[in-house]
């Protein structure tokens, strides 16, 4: 009996078909979190089923589906990519988050609640070593396992546990570094908005506003 696999290597076009279906939107995913940029995720998604059916002939029949085989391509087309993106990627993080992924922050440092705590994630992770980010991305986003995620990097999986703890020690404290230079960077900000205001000569706070009170009375 042929494996599974197999209709995939030969270059069926409705295994290639199924295979987009069940797993495009995980590599889309995967792609939109890692570059924080959408049209350029969808890029990724073609690059990576495009670079999935030319290399289709080295899916091998381990496992039980080739969705490791498939992230580690997407892996591959981000490191290539992400490169271009960069200078992108850094204007971005310079914005407020105008539309947050909605588990990004939960899974980062806890359940984080307003777009200034996920603009400092976001910050954190780029100052991550790239290993610890990809591990990160493909465990905790993508939801891929230890033994899945060490098939897709070519790594063992103690590699894999190991680089995703230093990757969550770091990113915790990063992300604390990056919350509170925003937090400051903010009241400055704030601050030169809204100046004291000038106080007038002759004017009293009253009750109901600021009433003129000149300075010597005439008596008729």
């Amino acid at each position: 009996m042929n494996h599974p696999h197999s209709r995939l290597r030969a270059g069926n076009p409705e295994a290639f078909r199924e295979l987009f279906r069940e797993h495009s939107s995980l590599v889309y995913r995967h792609a939109v979190r890692v570059t924080g940029d959408r049209a350029l995720a969808e890029d990724v998604v073609s690059l990576t089923f495009l670079e999935a059916w030319r290399l289709r002939g080295k899916l091998r029949d381990e496992g039980d589906g080739p969705r490791p085989w498939l992230m580690g391509i997407a892996v591959n087309v981000l490191r290539n990519t992400t490169r271009a993106a960069r200078r992108h990627n850094m204007a971005m993080a310079r914005m407020p988050a105008a539309a947050p992924v909605p588990d990004f922050a939960d899974e980062l440092v806890g359940r984080m609640a307003d777009s200034e705590q996920l603009a400092a994630a976001r910050k954190a992770l780029g100052r991550l070593r790239r290993s610890e980010r990809e591990v990160f991305a493909l465990c905790v986003w993508s939801g891929l396992g230890y033994a899945e995620a060490a098939a897709s990097l070519g790594v063992p999986v103690g590699t894999v546990r190991s680089r995703l703890s230093r990757a969550r020690t770091r990113l915790r404290r990063l992300a604390d570094d990056e919350l509170r230079a925003a937090k400051k960077n903010n009241a400055r900000n704030i601050a030169k908005k809204n100046p004291e205001p000038l106080r007038i000569p002759g004017q009293v706070q009253g009750g109901r506003g600021i009433a003129a009170r000149p300075h010597k009375e005439t008596h008729r």
